[in-house]
């Protein structure tokens, strides 16, 4: 709270604009410089904010992260911008005006939704980050649309707002936190929380389970730029549906209740499905778009003989098939002239830089091999992004 605050005066912010580009291999040379115009305490403090605003532009934008305040956990935990953006969006086109924010963070989500035109409460029982949070929401001039308040989220009343959102902590002294009800607070109370409010959204972890997502909710899971980051329950909206959202875009595929694709031979074509598809188990919808089917029954790799546009997956020609053999691949490789090799695996024990070391790849061309099973066997699919009308090698 002390650093805070002295950051927060017109020296702190002097000396934030100062050292805002510093590397850290010149952060001694300019402590020592700085230390001897401004306390010490203050000099670090500074420097810290710097390392961290410099790591949070993976997820805010530049200059955002430049104006806004950090902590260590706070740069790790918040939601990427582009993602509460898309809440928010999603928010707005509810008709969705105030938001209780549960568990806030350090405002990402509420900078999000306030941007939207929605007025927000946003809670944190934590006296640092509920600082921060307040500090962010003025930086960026939204501190008319966010009230910042100190307090425990189970005893703060909700029933005025349009809609609750909660960001229950799921990391604890031990690292990430998998069961739900671990969860702080636990997902059974943010459920109760949600059913009683008119419109609600859990973010939950992306690997919850299917048969632990409530009767009464959406589910929805997002990846950004092929990274999946969260999964969603959306209440008041859609009971049931279940959805994959992809962003940029966004690019969203519904659940269809479509049956397991059938297992088929390898064709031309191979379909990586985005993550976010695979986890919301939306497999089924895009081997129906490519009209293809699965290479195994237990692999969410789709095949088709034909190459046709999908938003939802990344499509790979596949020139040869091979039972699992480094000699073979390495001798296949060195014929190609292959020096850059991405190897990708599904259903395969073979790290990736093991098999890269391995078959040692050398020369001015490119590859994918894909290291999965095909009915159950071993096997390695060797091609290349998909492009219409290109070829090369042949399949063995």
């Amino acid at each position: 709270m002390n650093d805070l605050d002295a950051l927060l005066t017109p020296e702190g912010r002097a000396l934030l604009h100062e050292v805002r580009d510093t590397a850290p291999a010149d952060e001694l040379a300019v402590a020592t410089r700085l230390r001897r115009e401004h306390p010490a305490d203050l000099v670090s403090a500074a420097l810290g904010q710097a390392r961290l605003r410099q790591r949070a532009a993976a997820k805010f934008a530049a200059e955002d992260a430049q104006r806004m305040f950090f902590t260590p956990n706070g740069v790790e935990q918040s939601t990427r911008a582009t993602v509460a953006g898309h809440r928010a969006r999603r928010f707005q086109e509810l008709g969705v005006t105030s938001v209780a924010d549960l568990c806030c963070g350090i405002g990402g989500d509420a900078i999000a939704l306030a941007r939207a035109g929605i007025r927000v409460l946003a809670v944190d029982r934590d006296p640092l980050t509920a600082a921060v949070a307040r500090a962010n929401a003025d930086a960026l001039g939204l501190a008319e649309l966010i009230e910042v308040r100190e307090a425990d989220v189970t005893e703060v009343d909700v029933s005025s707002y349009d809609a609750v959102f909660v960001d229950p902590a799921r990391r604890g002294g031990r690292g990430r936190i998998f069961d739900p009800e671990a969860y702080s607070p636990p997902l059974s109370w943010a459920v109760r929380t949600a059913l009683a409010a008119p419109r609600a959204a859990l973010k939950v972890a992306p690997g919850i389970p299917h048969e632990a997502v409530p009767a009464e909710a959406e589910a929805e899971w997002i990846s950004d730029g092929g990274d999946v980051k969260e999964a969603v329950l959306w209440f008041g909206t859609d009971p049931g549906a279940v959805r994959a959202t992809l962003l940029p875009g966004p690019r969203t595929l519904l659940s269809r209740g479509l049956p397991d694709p059938e297992v088929r031979s390898v064709g031309r074509y191979l379909y990586e499905p985005d993550g976010a598809v695979i986890r919301a188990h939306l497999v089924a919808e895009v081997a129906e778009e490519v009209g293809g089917g699965l290479v195994d029954e237990t692999i969410a790799y789709v095949t088709s003989d034909e190459l046709r546009p999908t938003g939802y997956a990344s499509a790979y020609e596949i020139t040869d098939q091979l039972h699992f053999s480094v000699k073979r691949l390495k001798a296949l490789l060195r014929e190609r002239e292959v020096g850059v090799l991405t190897v990708k695996k599904r259903g395969s024990a073979v790290e990736p830089e093991e098999l890269r070391r391995k078959v040692k790849p050398q020369g001015p061309n490119a590859a994918t091999v894909f290291l999965t099973r095909v009915a159950g066997a071993p096997t390695m699919l060797i091609g290349r992004p998909a492009q219409r009308g290109a070829s090369w090698g042949t399949r063995g």
